[in-house]
């Protein structure tokens, strides 16, 4: 909307005027520089050049860019870092396993050497003393000392006596079930100790569980939840095979009071218990111990001393032979 114009021939008015620069200035002189200068721009930009911007404009795509940049480059020397570490832990490992190996034929290698170092001192002294009768003599001594000892391997008919740990019951609870019912249920050194002790009150001569030679030095102990016969860990089910008279040694075995606790063990727990004779049983060798020191026997100074009786080697004599049933309402475990 413009102003009237004036009559002709008359002046116009001082508000006439400034209604007049009102309506024709109807844009703020700054949004008209603005605008301005915003299409001097566009027009320099037809010249060639990237504005100012169009960098501004893609300043948050080349943030992003680069993040992912930086990120590709961190996540690639941390995977070879990890590679490198991996690869070291692998060779380091392997050296181990070829030191475990060494050693380990280091060690069968002088297990063999001296197993044959042994045999040859046994036969040499077997033949400087069989050039005598005292020395044939001293032999049979030996003979009796090392069987009394279990350092040599025996076999003859016997007693073999079986026992393991309870049999399952159908109806357990594999997550609610009773670990005091479980662990009662489970064979312990101290069951395996009364039947030793039994046999050897029983008149045996010899005695081994799973192989492992029992001799006068030989420990039967729990480790964790594994049995420890001479430091050899020995599963279910462990049998104990004893050398004597069978009918003699049966007899006497059963009517120890050893043999009728652990008879009432099976009964009240499910131990299994059983034994059976044996006309051919094979002992094998036990751990010889080192000698330390010797005192030579003087049959003069000491007319009683009877150098083919070993200590503990008499009836009931056997290791452990103080021991009495373990307590089975703690876990056997």
């Amino acid at each position: 909307m413009s102003a009237p114009a004036p009559a002709p021939g008359k002046p116009r008015s001082l508000g006439a005027s400034l209604l007049d620069q009102v309506l024709s200035e109807t844009l703020y002189p700054a949004y008209a520089q603005a605008a301005a200068a915003r299409t001097a721009r566009a027009a320099g930009s037809d010249g060639g050049g990237a504005p100012p911007g169009w960098l501004r404009q893609r300043r948050g795509q080349l943030l992003v860019a680069l993040t992912l940049l930086i990120a590709g480059l961190l996540a690639s020397i941390t995977y070879g870092e990890a590679a490198a570490g991996a690869q070291g832990r692998d060779q380091a490992r392997q050296a181990l396993r070829d030191d475990i190996g060494e050693q380990s034929d280091t060690a069968d290698d002088l297990a063999a050497q001296l197993e044959e170092l042994t045999a040859q001192v046994t036969r040499t002294r077997q033949q400087a003393l069989e050039a005598s009768v005292v020395g044939q003599r001293a032999l049979e001594q030996l003979a009796a000392a090392g069987q009394a000892a279990a350092v040599v391997a025996v076999s003859g008919p016997g007693l073999r006596v079986t026992m393991d740990n309870a049999p399952p019951a159908a109806d357990t609870d594999p997550v609610g079930g009773s670990g005091e019912v479980a662990g009662a249920g489970i064979v312990q050194d101290g069951d395996l100790q009364l039947v030793v002790n039994a046999l050897w009150a029983s008149g045996a001569e010899a005695i081994s569980i799973n192989g492992q030679r029992i001799g006068a030095t030989t420990a039967i102990r729990q480790a964790g939840k594994a049995i420890l016969v001479d430091l050899h860990p020995v599963n279910t089910p462990y049998e104990i095979s004893a050398i004597g008279d069978p009918q003699d040694l049966s007899n006497a075995f059963l009517s120890t009071p050893e043999a009728s606790v652990v008879a009432g063990l099976s009964r009240d727990y499910g131990l299994v218990f059983e034994f059976a004779r044996d006309d051919d049983l094979a002992l094998p060798a036990g751990t010889n111990a080192e000698l330390r020191w010797a005192t030579p026997l003087d049959p003069a100074t000491d007319p009683g001393a009877d150098p083919t009786t070993a200590p503990g080697t008499a009836p009931g004599a056997g290791p452990g032979s103080d021991l009495v049933a373990p307590d089975r309402t703690t876990d056997g475990g």
